[in-house]
């Protein structure tokens, strides 16, 4: 394939009430080169004038290929008539070199005003304005599909859309309709369906229901056979928000510039949208013991969010001889439960070894009942195996069968592969989720088939915070990252953050 190439352009005018708006839109296929470039539709009207129009991503479409977009609007007036007819190049820029598509025979691409959409070269059956995101409260997917009118053996006699909700075990057809008036219909547009260029839009319904995924595939029938698009061997997919998982050891309020790295903190949960926010060394002023709500690490993050978050806090000891150091967890969903609870033998205020964890239990739309707990445990020697057993049969007992998954999350104090980790492993109910996603071949040597020489596989790797799921949960782990590191929102702590994203299995 080119590097850069033409899947569709669309040249639309709408005759809304007070003025004339004309729309440009180009869908175009990228070779992934580098994750660095700069993707540019260089466009001119009847006016001869170019302009520049930056394109963004908008999904991958199939093997190291990607989709961009680029969208322009105008609207008429006595000085800013419309483009009318528009010519256009396509152009990439990756590695200090720029490679463009001539319309795949050295000339520019020309789309007449009003026209609808005209399909890229060779293009024959398109799924135009594919969207991969569901909202949570949407039930049903509106598809369209762009074919090219053939002649004869060629002509299309049923368009449908094949798509399913559980990963092509069980699929349905829905089939599409062709309305001669659609442009009228959906943008109050003059354009012809087929227009002049032989292009005709079909359009369908899916009717999802509560499913989290679909994935989908465009067919059209014609006597010569069956033509398909599937987004280049990789099918279209539409699903609804990941489950974010964020755990992070704040430190004890041993950090220089505290405040702005609160906001920090905050700032990161508010871009990525996190579901679950587990902390640990949470701290407020000790105030002879009564606590400083005031002064709470948690409250002030949880106060400089800006969605609803719900905030469960509890501690557990003195630290650093000033402060009641604690656990929490905020949550994007209400709490239906919560709960604290000492997994240490100890439960003296004054001691260290004092260990207290929170949990909650939250209902999260499409997934299920989750129970989320927020743990700070004692090194080995200082007992870590008996308050990760206490850990653990608190768990078990909370996970009955309406739960879809178990969370435990937090500052473990066991470095990934010691004798404390291979504790965790041994047990064979929760699993390092972050391994999973970063290191799937050493996960799958440590969890699921083990191998003796596991152990040394973990030499240059100094985790003591984990993101561990119930091995039986209805959830997998999709992606993961590290946060708070020099390249990524900057330091914050002593430790570095760790997220993980979630989808239903």
């Amino acid at each position: 394939m080119a590097v850069i190439e033409l899947l569709y352009a669309q040249n639309s005018i709408t005759r809304a009430p007070g003025a004339l708006q004309q729309t440009l839109a180009f869908w175009v296929l990228v070779e992934n080169l580098a994750y660095d470039k700069q993707v540019t539709v260089h466009w001119a009207g009847e006016d001869g004038r170019f302009h520049a129009l930056p394109a963004w991503f908008v999904y991958n479409g199939g093997e190291n290929r990607e989709v961009w977009c680029a969208r322009a609007t105008r609207v008429s007036g006595e000085e800013s008539p419309l483009p009318g007819n528009v010519r256009f190049r396509l152009a990439c820029a990756v590695d200090g070199r720029t490679h463009t598509d001539d319309a795949g025979d050295g000339r520019e691409h020309t789309l007449q005003a009003d026209a609808g959409i005209r399909l890229g070269h060779g293009v024959r059956i398109l799924h135009t304005d594919h969207v991969p995101a569901l909202a949570n409260d949407q039930r049903a997917l509106p598809v369209t599909v762009a074919v090219a009118d053939g002649r004869g053996q060629a002509q299309p006699r049923r368009v449908f859309v094949r798509w399913t909700t559980d990963d092509w075990q069980t699929y349905q057809d829905t089939p599409c309709r062709r309305r001669a008036n659609y442009w009228d219909g959906a943008l109050q547009s003059a354009a012809r369906n087929p227009n002049q260029y032989g292009v005709a839009v079909w359009t369908a319904r899916l009717k999802l229901g509560d499913a989290y995924r679909v994935q989908y595939v465009v067919g059209c029938e014609t006597a010569a056979g069956l033509l398909w698009d599937n987004n280049f061997g990789r099918d279209y997919a539409a699903a609804r928000a990941r489950l974010g998982v964020l755990t992070l050891n704040l430190h004890c309020y041993q950090e220089e510039e505290q405040d702005a790295k609160l906001t920090r903190i905050a700032q990161a949960i508010n871009d990525l949208d996190v579901d679950f926010v587990c902390l640990q060394e949470v701290a407020e002023n000790w105030n002879n013991g009564h606590g400083d709500w005031d002064s709470n690490a948690a409250r002030i993050i949880h106060a400089r969010l800006q969605r609803n978050y719900h905030l469960f806090t509890d501690w557990s000891h003195r630290g650093f001889d000033r402060y009641r150091e604690g656990v929490a967890i905020l949550s994007r969903h209400p709490l239906l439960k919560k709960e604290a609870r000492y997994v240490s033998a100890s439960q003296d205020a004054h001691s260290i070894h004092a260990r207290k964890v929170v949990m909650i239990q939250v209902r999260v739309p499409y997934v299920g009942l989750i129970n989320v707990f927020s743990a700070h445990l004692s090194w080995w020697e200082d007992g870590f195996a008996q308050q990760f057993a206490a850990l653990r049969d608190w768990a078990s007992q909370a996970h009955t069968r309406h739960v879809a998954a178990t969370l435990l999350c937090g500052d473990f104090n066991v470095q990934a592969g010691s004798r404390g980790f291979r504790e965790v492993v041994r047990a064979r109910d929760f699993e390092d989720q972050f391994l999973k996603v970063q290191a799937r071949p050493v996960f799958d040597q440590v969890f699921r088939q083990p191998t003796p020489q596991w152990p040394s596989y973990f030499e240059h790797d100094g985790r003591i915070d984990y993101i561990f799921l119930r091995r039986d949960s209805r959830l997998r782990a999709v992606a993961a990252r590290l946060l708070f590191t020099p390249v990524d929102y900057g330091l914050v702590s002593d430790h570095p953050g760790y997220y993980a994203a979630f989808e239903p299995k």
